[in-house]
């Protein structure tokens, strides 16, 4: 029997470092490529998909001490534009149809985010792909992502990460994490679990926005995912 999606408009949230792969830094094609099958499956599916990027592959401005921290943000920004448009050429190249939308003007190379023009992209098919965050310096691209969840009315919003879950402490670090099926918008503020910074997961709560963390070192997590397979932690 063929698989029916369980979330028919999703925002997807790829940090900038799964982009850099074994790299760590900049970009690394090949990992890139393996994400965007898994996101073209989806959408090939009949998903209406939404993905912000994050620039932590370029540029982690908060790890200066000496930069002016709203220049530092704006720099982050433009890591971010860097990543829409290479995911954006690889879903391309794929066969998806995509659009870049960034927060911040830059015509020449991208579309201003207009909320009803992203809406119009989902009902022909396009992916949209949200670049520059927030466009407002202090806000990082988590809150980027609960910001646009809520704003296109996504069913779920997809944080894909290193790790296959939340748990109750850094499984890196001890062994005896404990990871979590499931869990509420209030457990994540109430216990500070390091889901997402605090003002995003507060969006996500006042929005009613269900978040769902997986493990991204497996693409296909992603596919998965928005059929309903049980993948990661559920907050909702």
């Amino acid at each position: 029997m063929e698989k029916q999606l369980k979330y028919k408009r999703i925002l997807l949230k790829l940090s900038g470092e799964a982009l850099a792969g074994e790299k760590k830094m900049g970009l690394d094609i090949p990992t890139i490529t393996e994400i965007c099958k898994s996101i073209k499956k989806c959408s090939d599916a009949g998903a209406q998909i939404g993905i912000v990027v994050g620039g932590g592959n370029y540029w982690r401005g908060r790890s200066s001490d000496t930069m002016d921290r709203v220049r530092a943000d704006h720099i982050g920004m433009l890591a971010t534009a860097m990543n829409a448009l290479a995911v954006a050429d690889v879903l391309e190249g794929l066969g998806c149809e995509v659009r870049v939308q960034t927060a911040i003007d830059m015509k020449q190379i991208a579309e201003p985010y207009i909320r009803q023009k992203t809406l119009r992209h989902f009902e022909k098919g396009r992916i949209v792909i949200f670049g520059c965050g927030t466009g407002s310096p202090f806000f990082s691209t988590d809150s980027a992502a609960a910001l646009r969840a809520a704003e296109i009315n996504a069913d779920i919003l997809l944080k894909a990460t290193m790790v296959d879950g939340i748990y109750d402490k850094d499984p890196h670090k001890y062994a005896d994490a404990v990871k979590y099926e499931t869990l509420s918008h209030h457990e994540i503020l109430v216990h500070s679990l390091k889901v997402m910074d605090s003002a995003a997961a507060a969006m996500c709560s006042d929005n009613k926005t269900p978040i769902l963390v997986f493990d991204l070192s497996r693409p296909d997590n992603i596919y998965d995912a928005v059929m309903g397979e049980k993948v990661g932690t559920v907050v909702s």
